[in-house]
């Protein structure tokens, strides 16, 4: 870690003479992309330039203790524990600051919640845990917006998409997806019998038109009348939008609104935001090889969670962690697997930058 610190200290050294010469000063691209530099490397460098002072003032009050003066040996023995333990935080932040950034991890988010095995109950579970990811939303301060649904007639969810809107939604909520398992007694069973359902949820970074190009021939686009449970119309125009990504044979369908404009931005949304991590997922595996583990980019097909209502437990299978109080963590409070999480991909990054 040192010689990447001294590295970066040079660039920075670097950067504020070229941000003096007369050639990039007239530049204003130029000017603008360095000052972006050394603005992302001022802060590692101020903490490191700290650190590098308390180790002399360490190394200082070392000496003390061994000279022949009583009442210095007393004053740095005092001292040293605080210096010690202000050295460990600067070091443990410089750490933190050293880890290579998602790019998405500040976007906004869209959550696409599916019922899997289990019929009914998948269905109900499914609407329990986009109930668990509104109020943790709450908890953040964040704003949640439906944008499609497809409801059953007990009020669960074949599918719900809905968009998360706050600072940093990405990277808390980025390991939320995977198949989550559930282990009760369904309101449908009358034999008291435990059943095993699921749900799979995938969280997409959402995409600004910036960030994906599409080329309005490569869409199919089609309108048709709003449905309701069982299948009765709700809608006596043709408000509802499915749009084709005909390239990937991505469908996207969008229908809560009675606007067929707003329908057609929603789907529109959400096709950008399959496009783009569709995208994201062919580099990451061009760059290593494989698809990385669920913490850092999150495998759809893993099972990651189990809901167990009779033990009143939830265990999250990537970190071998179980709590206690499942109607809690339904509630949103959903802090201790997310803070680990985050914790165990930043440990992660920081093996693949070589910083120990």
């Amino acid at each position: 870690m040192l010689d990447k610190l001294q590295e970066l200290e040079q660039r920075y050294i670097e950067l504020e003479h070229l941000l003096a010469d007369p050639e990039v000063v007239t530049d204003p691209q130029r000017l603008a992309q360095l000052g972006r530099e050394r603005a992302e490397l001022e802060e590692i460098v101020s903490v490191y330039r700290e650190l590098r002072r308390v180790d002399e003032q360490i190394a200082e009050a070392e000496q003390l203790l061994d000279g022949s003066d009583p009442e210095l040996a007393e004053l740095a023995a005092d001292e040293l524990p605080r210096l010690k333990e202000l050295r460990e935080q600067l070091y443990q932040d410089l750490r933190k600051r050293l880890v290579p950034k998602d790019p998405n991890d500040e976007k906004d988010v869209i959550v696409e919640i599916r019922a899997g095995t289990g019929g009914e109950e998948a269905a109900l579970f499914a609407a329990d845990l986009f109930r668990m990811y509104t109020r943790y939303a709450e908890r953040q301060g964040w704003k949640t917006e439906v944008l499609s649904s497809n409801p059953t007639e007990l009020g669960g969810f074949k599918e719900i998409i809905f968009e998360v809107r706050g600072k940093g939604a990405y990277s808390h909520l980025k390991h939320e997806s995977g198949v989550h398992r559930v282990q009760r007694i369904p309101i449908t069973e009358s034999g008291g019998r435990i059943h095993t359902s699921t749900a799979t949820v995938a969280v997409l970074p959402e995409a600004e038109e910036v960030d994906v190009q599409i080329n309005e021939d490569d869409l199919r686009i089609e309108v048709f009348r709003s449905s309701g449970h069982g299948g009765q119309s709700v809608n006596t125009t043709d408000s509802a939008v499915r749009i084709t990504h005909l390239p990937t044979g991505i469908v996207v369908t969008c229908q809560d609104e009675r606007s067929q404009l707003k329908n057609r931005a929603r789907a529109m949304a959400v096709l950008r935001a399959r496009l783009y991590d569709l995208e994201r997922r062919k580099l990451e595996e061009e760059r290593t090889g494989m698809r990385r583990a669920q913490v850092g980019t999150g495998e759809r097909a893993e099972k990651i969670r189990t809901y167990n209502f009779p033990q009143d437990r939830v265990t999250d299978h990537r970190l071998k962690l179980s709590v206690s109080n499942l109607p809690a963590v339904l509630d949103g409070e959903l802090d201790q697997f997310i803070s680990e999480l985050q914790a165990l991909e930043q440990a992660e990054r920081l093996r693949e930058a070589g910083i120990s």
